[in-house]
């Protein structure tokens, strides 16, 4: 941390917009302030988070957010985007910051690197709330030009590839975990913020707990599913979360989730770059193929738009099978 680094000044740029809790700043506490160790404010697990805190005001920019409950992965991509973003500016003051600047550094780091158009989408939103609610500078930062959103159509496994990658652990919690994400159609943090309460296996229902834009949704699950689950719950006796780490009652992390996609894959010989979004996406798409109602597969999922949840009609073998070409009419 730097040695001229003052948390007053943290504090007093928050000062009448927000309350700061300064428990966490004791030495007993579990919340570490330099981005290391951050509580999640939806699921209360502690996730680590990029380290920007010898800058005061993206560290004050962090507190707000936290005290906004926006969600973890929110907070991570803002403060993020705004801290690389000012270590790029260097020693300009803020005050001196323009349009310009942001332009440079969008040209510069993001398009050189070839980084996605929601990197850039995240910086200008990102940028426009850092600016507002913390440094109460002016700033035309409305006025940038946003990229086009790009209209990618979802990638699909088969299911003769689901079967193959559900079936390749010989772990029963990694084929537990892959096959929720599947049968669910579940997020990767929807999957770790599960406790065992959220399994209701009488009524064959499972309760998904703040998931996409903080919000809570019910979804069927599968006898077959159930049976697994039993299985797991009996050997692994998770206390806290469903899916615990190797230290008890703590969260399995995202990057051993991933992990385990990797070693699945590779041991079910699938060589596309899949990830685990994917089996959601296919969770979605089968469903449309053996004829479930797009608005009842947009409840499954949360999509809080039916245009979201239409574009699996884009992918979906029998519905493009069955579009009759018009040269068959010749």
């Amino acid at each position: 941390m730097r040695e001229d680094f003052r948390l007053s000044e943290v504090f007093s740029l928050l000062k009448k917009h927000a309350y700061v809790d300064y428990r966490g700043l004791s030495a007993d506490s579990d919340k570490r302030l330099d981005g290391e160790l951050v509580k999640d404010p939806g699921g209360g697990k502690k996730v680590s988070g990029p380290g920007y805190s010898d800058i005061p005001e993206v560290e004050a920019f962090r507190q707000w957010m936290i005290h906004k409950r926006y969600s973890y992965s929110t907070i991570k991509a803002y403060t993020s985007a705004v801290g690389r973003f000012l270590q790029y500016m260097g020693t300009k003051p803020y005050s001196e910051i323009t349009n310009d600047d942001i332009v440079r550094y969008v040209n510069a780091e993001l398009v050189v690197q070839g980084l996605s158009f929601s990197c850039q989408n995240i910086l200008v939103n990102g940028m426009r709330l850092f600016f507002k609610e913390i440094l109460k500078c002016k700033i035309d930062i409305d006025k940038i030009e946003r990229p086009r959103r790009e209209h990618k159509l979802p990638n699909v496994l088969s299911k003769g590839e689901v079967r193959a990658l559900l079936s390749a652990p010989a772990n029963i919690k990694h084929e537990a975990m892959l096959s929720l994400i599947y049968a669910c159609g579940l997020r990767r943090s929807e999957l770790l913020n599960l406790k065992p309460e959220h399994v209701d296996s009488e009524r064959g229902l499972l309760i998904v707990k703040n998931a996409k834009g903080r919000k809570d949704r019910v979804v069927s699950i599968s006898d077959k599913i159930i049976v697994l689950l039993r299985d797991y719950y009996r050997r692994y006796r998770p206390q806290v979360w469903l899916f615990e780490g190797q230290k008890a009652g703590t969260s399995y992390s995202e990057t051993s989730l991933q992990a385990v996609l990797k070693g699945a894959l590779k041991k079910a010989g699938i060589k596309k770059p899949v990830t685990l979004h994917w089996l959601r996406h296919s969770y979605a798409t089968h469903l449309l193929e053996a004829g479930t109602d797009l608005r009842y597969i947009q409840e499954l999922l949360g999509h809080k738009s039916s245009k979201t949840t239409e574009i699996y009609t884009h992918v979906s073998e029998k519905s493009v099978q069955k579009i009759k070409s018009p040269f068959d009419d010749l």
